[in-house]
């Protein structure tokens, strides 16, 4: 079996296609930014999450594919695009001649990472959970006609500034700055509840919390 890395599921073109196929299917139907931009910030904090709390360098990598593959499921369709996402990316990794093991650890991660339906499973999975509800940011809203904004778009247009900071064996921190002139404070609950509970499941996963911080307020 080969040892697949980042580096070659970054260079497989059909990774690629899926990639933007999904992100134009979503701003079709109107959702926020799901591309290249997103998988590759989702990849990097997966890895990271699992660098600070001493993973082996393996899990790191595999958290990192793991990211970068998460959401390809929406080359097909939003609804159930985890599921679907693991499948593909089963067969991707099968191609490139990854272990069996290491597939079923990054399937299971891909497949749970939705907060309808997702539950940390493994350390891969927990983190990635972990990264990708930590990418809100005004730079994903794609619809510039504010007086048009609906509530995704008004939540992740209002937030200045997005940081998961990690402090190895106490917490994982999400600091938001928000603009509660945009939007306030309610309304990212009301949209991102499930969301943040979910991340609080996926940091008792890896032996530790989950904080949110909005604008210097600790709020869960």
């Amino acid at each position: 079996m080969q040892k697949v890395t980042l580096q070659d599921i970054k260079g497989d073109l059909y990774v690629h296609s899926l990639i933007e196929a999904g992100n134009r299917h979503l701003a079709a139907i109107g959702y926020t930014e799901h591309g290249l931009r997103h998988v590759g910030l989702v990849s990097h904090i997966a890895s990271n999450i699992l660098e600070k709390m001493e993973h082996t360098e393996r899990e790191c990598e595999l958290a990192a594919i793991a990211g970068y593959l998460h959401d390809i499921g929406n080359a097909v369709n939003r609804v159930s695009h985890a599921q679907t996402g693991a499948i593909l990316a089963a067969g991707i990794l099968e191609r490139h001649g990854m272990n069996p093991e290491e597939i079923a650890l990054i399937i299971g991660a891909v497949g749970n990472h939705d907060e309808t339906d997702g539950n940390p499973v493994n350390s891969i999975s927990a983190a990635l959970i972990l990264a990708d509800k930590s990418d809100v940011h005004r730079s994903r809203v794609r619809n510039l006609d504010l007086a048009t904004f609906d509530i995704h778009d008004r939540v992740n247009y209002a937030v200045e500034k997005s940081f998961l900071r990690v402090y190895p064996k106490e917490r994982v921190a999400l600091e938001l700055t928000i603009d509660t002139e945009i939007c306030p404070v309610m309304e990212y609950f009301e949209i991102f509840l499930a969301r943040m509970l979910l991340c609080r499941k996926a940091a008792g996963f890896l032996g530790t919390k989950f904080e949110l911080k909005i604008n210097e307020v600790k709020l869960l």
